[in-house]
């Protein structure tokens, strides 16, 4: 793989992916906002894996911000062989009376970045004949919950359509369809999944273990768990308006967990 660049990379799956490419010996390129918890995270990968941190703040809902990551993307020197889209946030919120500017935030960052950085990576790798591109989707890219699906919908599909064209380059994509996930996403966007049972959570380094593992051996899709490879495959038989009837499961979770509070 080269050199990894990671967006997302100071918290959360991000994070782990920047430490086990790192320890696996891996230069990394490091993408988020906030440079000092890169600067911090940057210096910690160097003395425990001693490999080549680079740090890129970028704001990936700024235009510029993504052109800038986009270019270190076809950059020749020191070239990118693995980029991971993983930059995403959690929509604690309606669509319908929600914050417009919060939606347009997010599929500036879930779907419009992975679709700029993507498309640099692929022409950069293609050019060099290898290459890996993964991103993170979601188990809730086969449900109804909002626009957090239909971008996580967007991503899956997306990155089965660019596999197909790449077929035969040397250059692959991947798409990991995870479910619930132990880090601060949750936390960060002030949901509260305190009523999901335990069984549901799935242990980040698990997952991006897997992750990485798919992309090695040039899987399309990696779903890191076998408890939701049994969801999806239920998901799929399940009629649309079966579907939709479930709704928006994470509002009732909320739900749930401020009537549990309040008790």
């Amino acid at each position: 793989m080269g050199t990894a660049l990671i967006t997302g990379a100071s918290a959360g799956l991000g994070l782990e992916f920047a430490w086990q490419l790192a320890t696996a010996k891996h230069d990394v390129v490091l993408v988020a906002r906030g440079a000092d918890r890169l600067e911090h995270l940057a210096s910690q990968l160097r003395a425990a894996a001693g490999v080549h941190v680079e740090v890129l703040p970028a704001d990936l809902t700024v235009r510029a911000d993504v052109e800038r990551v986009a270019e270190r993307l076809r950059a020749t020197v020191h070239p990118v062989g693995l980029l991971v889209n993983n930059a995403g946030l959690g929509l604690n919120q309606r669509f319908v009376g929600g914050d417009l500017d919060v939606e347009e935030r997010a599929l500036a960052v879930m779907v419009h970045s992975v679709l700029v950085l993507s498309h640099a990576a692929a022409g950069a790798m293609v050019e060099r004949g290898r290459g890996a591109i993964l991103n993170v989707s979601s188990i809730a890219a086969l449900l109804a919950s909002g626009t957090y699906s239909a971008h996580k919908a967007w991503v899956r599909t997306f990155t089965e359509g660019l596999a197909v064209e790449l077929k035969g380059t040397g250059v692959t994509a991947t798409a990991v369809t995870p479910g619930f996930v132990h880090t601060e996403f949750h936390e960060r966007a002030g949901i509260n999944m305190t009523a999901l049972p335990d069984i549901a959570w799935l242990d980040a380094d698990a997952v991006v273990a897997t992750a990485l593992a798919d992309v090695r051996r040039g899987a399309v899709l990696s779903n890191p768990s076998l408890r939701y490879q049994g969801v999806a495959g239920v998901v799929r038989v399940l009629p649309r308006f079966a579907i939709r009837a479930l709704g928006n499961y994470r509002h009732r979770l909320t739900t749930a967990a401020s009537e549990s509070e309040s008790l």
